[in-house]
């Protein structure tokens, strides 16, 4: 049976983001499936009592500065060059999580998570705007307007709300989160971590 990696992701983190585009060439080096499992980092948040780096941040002198310098490290290590900050950010991300559970559903969520990726950070879409959303989806060839009206449905909500608490259960308190098995890893850089892990 193939390794498995969970990524337990929010559109929100552009870290999340940064994974997302690496994680393909682990899977190539080391044959293992990755399964995306949405959960919603605020709900995370909230639960933990975490807070987003843009509170946490806030009158730290230096600190920002490096953190962004380690964005750009990361990037250029991997070959990343269409990453652009998000001009609306922060962005409610809550009805493109439940719409990644109704595309998960439906069997199209590599394009969803494709598409609302490029649009939120790469494009710079104002991705909490149910017609900036429909029209995005729309343009990558997802019926928008579908997905959208299924994120109204309870049992959607529910299985989003049930995810998120899961992974709070299992010790996540932020995004992007991995497991290999029943070890947690933290943060993209973590990835190194888990693809040893994974070999």
């Amino acid at each position: 049976m193939p390794s498995r990696i969970e990524f337990l992701f929010d559109f929100g983190s552009p870290n999340a983001y940064l994974a997302h585009r690496v994680l393909p060439g682990i899977r190539q080096r080391t044959g293992a499936v990755i399964e995306y499992v949405p959960v919603l980092l605020g709900g995370v948040f909230k639960l933990t009592g975490n807070v987003s780096p843009a509170i946490s941040l806030q009158g730290i002198k230096n600190k920002p500065a490096y953190l962004g310098l380690e964005m750009e490290r990361f990037q250029k290590r991997h070959g990343i060059t269409e990453y652009r900050p998000n001009p609306h950010f922060p962005v409610n991300t809550l009805q493109i999580m439940r719409g990644a559970i109704v595309a998960k559903r439906a069997g199209t969520l590599g394009v969803y998570v494709d598409a609302v990726y490029r649009h939120m950070w790469e494009e710079g879409r104002k991705m909490d705007d149910p017609e900036v959303i429909e029209t995005a989806l729309t343009e990558a060839g997802l019926d928008g307007a579908a997905i959208l009206a299924g994120t109204r449905d309870p049992d959607v909500k529910a299985e989003l709300m049930e995810n998120t608490q899961r992974a709070v259960d299992r010790g996540v308190f932020g995004s992007p989160s991995f497991f290999v098995g029943d070890e947690l890893y933290f943060g993209k850089d973590s990835l190194r971590d888990v693809e040893e892990a994974l070999l």
